[in-house]
């Protein structure tokens, strides 16, 4: 599981990808791995998650992919048996947490005030997603609320995008931050991924500018 925040944290920015169609996994990925951000959080807000997640993984073994709002174990099972390396998930459910850490796969559940990071660390997490990040309070939130949990690492998502980005990255407690921006459900259903390509690529210099 170290290993797998290891890889988030070199990563920077997560992609969050909404997919209707699984036809278009297998360009994505591409573009992602082409961009210099071979990874992606696949949600399960769509029927078409699972296959996404298997063509992808297919089609580039070493490119980190997870499974997002994930919001019970049934939907953790079929993550990880598509290919799914972590979960995430929009808010924190005892359940589904307990679930995922019985199965051995790593889970980072949303968070917003500090009952839920406290719960986070009573069931045994070090990294949690804040969420929606912008909505509830943003960077400042999130540096308040780490002030008491010192041993908790975030992964903030929701409103995140090219100009707000490198402010959370700089910041040492957030391992990642999930956005959107590069990979909008407008421009996977038109097939743009030069597109995609081109800002996965923007995205990843931002990440190396921040951290080196």
């Amino acid at each position: 599981m170290d290993n797998i925040f290891e890889k988030i944290r070199k990563t920077g920015i997560v992609p969050v990808v909404v997919i209707e169609d699984a036809a278009a996994a297998a360009a994505l990925s591409d573009a992602l791995c082409e961009g210099g951000l071979p990874a992606a959080e696949v949600t399960f807000r769509t029927a078409a998650a699972a296959e996404a997640i298997s063509i992808m993984k297919q089609r580039h073994p070493g490119m980190l992919i997870g499974a997002g709002t994930v919001l019970n174990g049934v939907q953790a099972d079929r993550a990880v048996q598509a290919g799914a390396e972590f979960i995430v998930s929009p808010g924190i459910n005892p359940g589904t947490v307990r679930h995922c850490q019985q199965i051995g796969i790593t889970v980072i559940p949303g968070t917003q005030t500090p009952s839920d990071m406290e719960l986070a660390v009573e069931m045994g997490l070090d990294t949690v997603k804040f969420f929606p990040a912008e909505l509830s309070g943003g960077l400042a939130m999130i540096k308040a609320c780490a002030e008491p949990f010192t041993g908790l690492s975030f992964m903030p998502s929701g409103g995140i995008n090219a100009s707000n980005a490198g402010d959370y990255l700089a910041y040492g407690r957030i391992i990642a931050v999930g956005g959107s921006w590069m990979v909008k459900k407008e421009l996977i259903s038109a097939g743009d991924f030069d597109t995609i390509r081109d800002l996965a690529s923007e995205a990843a210099q931002l990440v190396r500018k921040i951290r080196g």
